[in-house]
């Protein structure tokens, strides 16, 4: 894992990047929280959504709803950078809208939007 951070606007991100999965559970989510914060200190991470588990995108597993949770519990922003028109599930795609449209967790189809997004909320 590969964890860089820039400054955007005066706001600092964390750009995480890795060959593996990273989260594969709520426990890997928090892990990768308290890692970011103590490496780089920032609370808004940018993940691909190659290191996410497939699972995260089958809302019926619960699993992003709760790791959502935890990112909002412990005031952490979130950018999910990658392509999500693979992805047929109305109900994903409504989460991933309804998403878009709050203020902790983004799907994006960039780096560069992700942390547009990042450094205005």
């Amino acid at each position: 894992m590969n964890i860089s951070k820039i400054i955007e606007n005066g706001v600092e991100i964390a750009i995480v990047n890795s060959s593996e999965v990273l989260i594969t559970d709520v426990q890997s989510a928090l892990d990768l929280m308290a890692t970011v914060s103590y490496e780089v200190g920032c609370n808004r991470i940018i993940l691909n959504k190659l290191v996410i588990s497939e699972d995260f995108f089958d809302l019926k597993t619960r699993l992003a709803g709760e790791i959502v949770q935890k990112f909002v519990n412990y005031q952490t922003k979130l950018a999910i950078v990658g392509d999500f028109s693979v992805y047929s599930s109305k109900s994903l795609k409504d989460f991933i809208y309804e998403s878009n449209n709050g203020r902790d967790l983004f799907f994006l189809s960039n780096e560069a939007q992700a942390i547009e997004k990042l450094s205005m909320i």
